[in-house]
């Protein structure tokens, strides 16, 4: 009589994914930084891994080590229509063998073409579920998440953006191999996961900067929201970080004429393609504080690049 086995163990997400680690750091000069004596670092997060780039990898990767831990083989997360973290999740998937969930926030979305970001979700697995925006609000509640229980059987459950306690603990490598780098090591926020991580990680050689890239009261939520996540996944404050609210051009996913002239002619002067819904707005926002002196003379200040076009 045969002998009966389960399923094939996971792989380890770092050792089966072999993420470019620690990223490297680009230099760049820049007449706003440079007229104050300030030197600007690109922390090149965008080139950890090309499927899972920048905080994507560092968020996701303690999590899937934990699903494999605990033989989970099923991942159900939440997202809007272009959301990175969705694309990164269903990157991981296909690549370690997890099934794939994204709950996606608009119903409208149901019966329309897929935009590319949700394509190339499908297309690595992903099986896509759409709630209306009142219901996707509730995303936490145990009623909604019971419903999809029975709807889709046992998964472990990334939240929106992948910034849980893991996520953070993940991105505090980032703080530390910016630590002694960097007075200031800066990052576009959505869900405030990275920052967590970053400012625990810088501890106290440096300060972390949030730039927040949503619209309408979030810089509030992201206060607490990070807070929460430093309690989580430390025990208490880690490090000393700060928002800037000023840069969100709108809201998420909003452009305007100055950001998208700003990222074009970075684009020109440094041959580096500028992703437009955090990135651009980092690199504006901190262009803009260095004309306005916010940095110290002889500071150095690192700009994390946490994704690609």
């Amino acid at each position: 009589m045969g002998r009966v086995t389960g399923p094939a163990p996971l792989p380890d997400p770092a050792a089966a994914l072999r993420p470019r680690l620690p990223s490297p750091l680009q230099e760049v000069t820049e007449e706003p930084f440079a007229r104050r004596g300030v030197r600007l670092l690109l922390k090149r997060d965008d080139l950890i891994h090309s499927a899972l780039p920048g905080n994507k990898w560092r968020k996701l990767e303690p999590n899937l080590r934990a699903a494999a831990a605990a033989g989970e083989r099923t991942l159900l997360t939440f997202g809007g229509a272009w959301s990175n973290h969705l694309r990164a999740t269903a990157a991981a998937g296909r690549l370690l063998g997890f099934a794939t969930i994204g709950v996606v926030r608009g119903d409208e979305l149901a019966g329309a073409p897929l935009n590319d970001s949700l394509a190339r979700c499908a297309a690595d697995g992903m099986r896509l579920h759409f709630l209306d925006r009142a219901r996707y609000r509730r995303k936490t509640d145990p009623d909604l998440l019971a419903a999809l229980h029975d709807r889709f059987g046992a998964f472990r459950v990334i939240p929106e953006g992948g910034s849980n306690s893991l996520a953070a603990q993940g991105c505090a490598e980032l703080g530390r191999e910016l630590r002694g780098v960097a007075d200031t090591a800066a990052v576009a926020c959505g869900t405030g996961g990275t920052l967590a991580g970053l400012a625990a990680g810088l501890g106290a050689d440096g300060q972390a900067l949030g730039i927040p890239v949503l619209k309408g009261g979030r810089p509030h939520f992201l206060q607490g929201a990070v807070e929460e996540l430093q309690r989580a996944a430390f025990g208490g404050p880690r490090g000393t970080w700060r928002l800037d609210d000023r840069f969100h051009c709108g809201g998420y996913a909003r452009r305007t004429p100055e950001l998208d002239a700003f990222a074009d002619a970075f684009e020109q002067r440094h041959g580096l393609a500028l992703e437009r819904i955090y990135v651009a707005k980092l690199l504006y926002g901190l262009t803009t504080l260095a004309g306005e002196g916010a940095f110290p003379p002889g500071s150095t200040v690192a700009a994390v690049i946490t994704g690609a076009p």
